[in-house]
């Protein structure tokens, strides 16, 4: 009986799954802007410049 419970939700959440990928496609990364320091490669949190001095924005 708990088997087929847990069966018969897996199965609803793949088809919602499903439904969801066909809804949201993937982003495509290669557009979004990644966010990084050209000069050196590290994150960039807010406007300000890159500590590394290198910032070629």
């Amino acid at each position: 009986m708990i088997v087929k419970i847990v069966l018969l939700f897996l199965i609803a959440m793949g088809v919602m799954a499903m439904f969801g990928r066909l809804r949201m496609p993937k982003i495509d990364l290669t557009r979004r802007k990644t966010g990084r320091c050209p000069g050196c490669g590290r994150h960039r949190i807010g406007k300000g410049p890159c500590p590394c001095g290198n910032d070629k924005r």
